[in-house]
């Protein structure tokens, strides 16, 4: 009785809790409707048109905040924020003309690419995927918001969650990866670590980009034409950018692509039928840079048209295009547009500035003294190594070469190896670059007096310096050698010969991925492929310690080299946390969260392809009449979920608690994961579901759930899933999210393709 009585009183003193919030949010949305709604009475139509106006700072970073044509804007109240800008200083110059020298005195936003980090960099956003830790990734976005937030950016371009399958195209390495389940995690885990509560001067808003769908763009060319159904919008690319709707983002950017033949910067059904009106947004949308004037060569009329069509369509900040500032108030005479879109659009963006509590502190972000202590600290530069070498993928190690002994020769080769200003990787915007460990120093720090370390460049980064050149922008350059590759690879060899093994640090450099950086030949440039040639037949252990921001076709590589560690760009901690692993100190746990193809041939190539009507038997390769190819399997080099460790982990049978299951009934799934090996590890055990009949095709499995696991050596450890008839639902083909009885595969594995499956029944 006691019992009953204690579960009552817990469930009334939750409801008292619920209601007290939900009262006090309606009071504080009540406080933020009355003071926006008075501000804007006193708004006259340029400055409401004002505040949709966002332009970059461009110059005016070494420029008089007074005397600039950013400052006369600022002052006429005809910008309402600014990017592109750097340092407390000059962001408190800019806002204090906004607060005094401006009629109404409503501050500015600032806002910055901050994208895996702000001066402390972190791993590429790709590479933070494949933790799959979310306190990390969380951890990430916390630090970079204070950083940010302590040199004046409240406002960052982050995070991209954008499902890519086809990595030809360069920005795969700015988001998540090819999988819906665990790119909405990340897309949670990223929003809840920038924007928090918005209680302090350390959290700032993030915007969720690029909505929507422009990881699929047509070719992988950056900026291209996307088409596919509503079912593949709905189950496959959307459910990140929702999740981070539902964590409450605070504002989307509209990507660059058409959405059903229509650019997204002004698509009425993407940015309000879907965004507002289904998934309940109340933030505000920004166009991406000058994405309104590109709607003019999609062929959607003039800057006057687009800019209106943009409005109408849910639009309410344009990023450094100016049409709204320009053509507005002519579309409004022409009554091609009303008042009611305008004020619209103006609120939105104003009570952005309300959230974060700029209008109550317009200097929240500008002390100045907080620049001077909490960017690039010992403290977060720690953290930022940790989660680099927890992003490594160790992905072969053929009679454990790795983890290296300090004792003796190590040969270090390559045109990344001392790179410092390339270990960020792509949008680093704010990194002080140099001051990145580079892996020579890092391997010099952690061997000290107990072994040597001698260094060779072995040849440039490509063959084709003009080649070079695209692949090394935003200062990030590789000062190419002007020596003959024949001098340059003759010296690799004798440091090689007189080493014990050689550590050959290779593949692409920081800006061959990133925006406007795609590729049709995914290998690793010939002249280094030549080069890891020549230094295998020395007959030395070599260790390839490679650089990318996507998947690149290793077929050559896993066949010949007996050791590879993916390290894609670790961020400013890089070679610390590459020697943390080459010489164990840590162990790798980090696992793909892209497919690796064989060859460009193969893509797109991901885990959760739906099944053909002629499918290819399980360990075919080749049969006359199904789906495959004539020249290679149709298998990945490394499938998505893949990674190796130091520790070797054997999994037991799949255990379910259930076969035949009814309606909201759950089902418990587990396996047990034993440690063989000697050496502490970390296992992400992955479970996998295909719903095997459905009213429409479904993938072969999906990602549903994952645990990431510390095993001692020699211990077992059981990871237990519950699954609810909720991981069973999908968009059907009337766009109903629902699910249907029937049978299901249960998978747990190491990885999308080593897995133990059983079969389960489930009625409605």
């Amino acid at each position: 009785m006691a019992t009953i009585k204690n579960k009552v009183t817990g469930l009334l003193c939750l409801l008292i809790i619920l209601f007290v919030a939900r009262t006090e949010a309606q009071t504080s949305d009540a406080k933020m409707n009355a003071f926006i709604s008075g501000l804007m009475q006193k708004m006259t139509l340029e400055e409401k048109i004002g505040q949709l106006n966002l332009p970059s700072a461009g110059e005016f970073t070494t420029g008089t905040a007074t005397n600039s044509d950013i400052g006369k804007n600022v002052k006429e109240g005809n910008v309402g924020g600014l990017f592109n800008i750097k340092g407390v200083e000059k962001i408190r110059a800019i806002q204090k003309v906004a607060m005094e020298n401006s009629r109404l005195k409503i501050p500015m936003l600032f806002g910055m690419d901050v994208i895996h980090g702000y001066e402390t960099t972190f791993p590429i956003p790709l590479g933070l995927s494949c933790t799959w830790n979310m306190k990390a990734i969380e951890q990430s976005a916390r630090i970079a918001a204070v950083e940010a937030s302590a040199d004046g950016i409240c406002w960052t371009f982050s995070p991209m969650v954008d499902i890519a399958r086809d990595p030809r195209w360069g920005r795969v390495s700015e988001g998540n990866g090819e999988d819906p389940y665990l790119g909405s995690q990340i897309a949670k885990a990223m929003v809840k670590g920038y924007q928090g509560n918005y209680s302090s001067n350390t959290n700032i808003m993030a915007c969720v980009k690029h909505f929507a769908l422009y990881g699929a763009a047509e070719a992988g060319r950056d900026y291209n034409t996307v088409d596919m159904s509503h079912l593949r919008m709905y189950n496959d690319y959307f459910p990140p950018y929702k999740a981070a709707v539902d964590a409450g983002a605070g504002s989307v950017m509209a990507s660059f692509n058409v959405v059903d033949g229509i650019p997204a910067t002004g698509n009425r059904w993407l940015l309000t039928d879907v965004l507002r009106k289904q998934w309940g947004f109340k933030g505000f949308v920004v166009t991406d840079y000058t994405g309104i004037n590109e709607m003019t060569a999609h062929g959607m009329g003039d800057l006057q048209t687009v800019s209106a069509l943009a409005l109408k369509a849910g639009v309410d900040m344009d990023m450094v295009g100016e049409g709204f500032l320009k053509t507005l108030k002519k579309s409004l005479d022409e009554k091609k547009i009303t008042l009611a879109e305008i004020n619209a659009a103006c609120k939105n963006v104003l009570e952005a500035k309300y959230k974060l509590g700029l209008f109550t502190n317009p200097y929240k972000y500008c002390n100045t003294q907080r620049a001077k202590t909490e960017i690039f600290t010992p403290e977060h530069r720690s953290v930022a190594r940790q989660v680099a070498a927890e992003s490594f993928v160790l992905l072969k190690n053929e009679q454990q070469i790795l983890p290296l002994k300090k004792s003796g020769k190590i040969a270090l080769i390559g045109p990344l190896a001392d790179a410092a200003n390339n270990m960020a990787g792509t949008w680093s915007v704010a990194t002080v670059q140099d001051s990145s460990v580079s892996v020579l120093a890092g391997l010099k720090e952690a061997l000290g007096n107990k072994g040597t370390v001698s260094y060779a460049k072995g040849c440039n980064l490509d063959a084709d310096a003009a080649f070079e050149d695209r692949a090394t922008m935003f200062g990030k350059t590789l000062n190419r050698d002007k020596r003959s590759a024949e001098e340059m690879k003759n010296e690799a060899l004798r440091i090689a010969n007189e080493s014990d093994v050689i550590v050959a640090a290779m593949g692409e450099s920081a800006e061959m991925s990133g925006e406007s950086a795609s590729r049709t030949d995914l290998n690793i440039p010939q002249i280094q492929q030549e080069l890891l040639k020549t230094l295998l037949k020395t007959g030395k252990p070599v260790v390839l310690v490679l650089f990318t921001g996507r998947p690149l076709t290793l077929s050559w590589e896993n066949k010949n080299v007996p050791a590879i560690l993916n390290v894609w760009f670790g961020g400013s901690e890089a070679g610390a946390a590459i020697a943390d692993v080459l010489f164990g100190a840590v162990n790798p746990s980090g696992k793909l969260t892209m497919t690796f193809p064989q060859n460009v041939g193969q893509i797109p190539l991901y885990y959760a392809h739906l099944s053909t009507g002629r499918p290819l038997e399980e360990g075919k390769w080749f049969q006359k009449f199904r789906s495959n190819y004539l020249d290679v399997s149709n298998d990945p080099v490394y499938p998505f979920g893949y990674g190796l460790s130091y520790s070797n982990f054997s999994y037991g049978d799949l255990k379910l608690s259930a076969t035949s299951l009814k309606g909201a009934q759950s089902l418990k799934a587990s396996i047990a994961i034993t440690n063989t090996s000697k050496m502490d590890g970390q296992e992400t055990v992955q479970l996998y579901i295909r719903d095997k009949v459905a009213s429409i095709s479904r993938p072969v499995k999906e990602l549903k759930g994952f645990q990431k696991l510390l095993i001692k050596a020699g211990e077992t450890k059981t990871a237990t899933f519950t699954i609810t008839s909720d991981d069973l639902k999908f968009y059907n083909s009337a766009l109903n999210y629902d699910w249907e009885p029937g049978a299901f595969d249960i998978m747990i594995g190491s990885n999308s393709r080593d897995v133990k499956t059983a079969t389960v029944s489930w009625a409605k």
